[in-house]
């Protein structure tokens, strides 16, 4: 892709703001099903449903055990994380890391650099989403209990820009320090 002289300084910018929107463009149109959690995904009309339910149960189970290290009372019943108050969060597909992982790894096809440095890079990237995935979770879960009002704004507005924040902060490392280097890392 040709790039205007006066747009160069940008080009990165530029294209992983098109990739950004290119590939949640293509996820919304490809992957369906309810945000409550009932019914199928379906991903080009094919049922992915057991992937994401397996995906949707190991990721409750995971935000449950890391809230018992700090609370008493909290159970898991059917994804649902139950607080002793007797409000709880239910984890579904959407919950899973699966959507950021797509994105960074169409982010990351679409980054300046060496294949040979993308090729841990990328799995580095998906183990910092798993890993920052249940955390929010965690910590929308310690909000949410003594706070369940608070939910909404916590879930679908700062934690989930914070998610994309974060995925912009590894691209923006990859195109500044191993990207932009043929042989080997330059943290100058």
């Amino acid at each position: 892709m040709t790039f205007p002289r006066s747009l160069t300084p940008y080009r990165g910018f530029i294209v992983f703001a098109v990739t950004l929107v290119a590939a949640d463009t293509v996820w919304k149109l490809s992957v369906h099903g309810d945000d409550a959690g009932v019914g199928d995904v379906t991903l080009w009309g094919m049922t992915v449903t057991p992937f994401f339910e397996a995906l949707a149960h190991h990721t409750a189970t995971a935000v449950q055990r890391l809230l018992c290290l700090t609370r008493e009372g909290i159970t898991l019943v059917d994804n649902v994380i139950r607080f002793p108050e007797g409000h709880g969060n239910h984890i579904v597909w959407g919950c899973t890391p699966v959507k950021q992982s797509f994105i960074w790894l169409c982010l990351m096809l679409t980054a300046s650099g060496a294949w040979k440095h993308k090729l841990w890079y990328i799995p580095l990237g998906w183990g910092i989403i798993y890993g920052f995935n249940i955390l929010r979770i965690y910590w929308i879960s310690l909000i949410m209990q003594p706070h369940p009002e608070l939910f909404h704004l916590f879930h679908n507005y700062l934690f989930k820009y914070l998610f994309y924040f974060v995925i912009f902060l590894m691209w923006l490392i990859w195109e500044q320090t191993i990207g932009k280097h043929r042989y080997g890392l330059n943290f100058t």
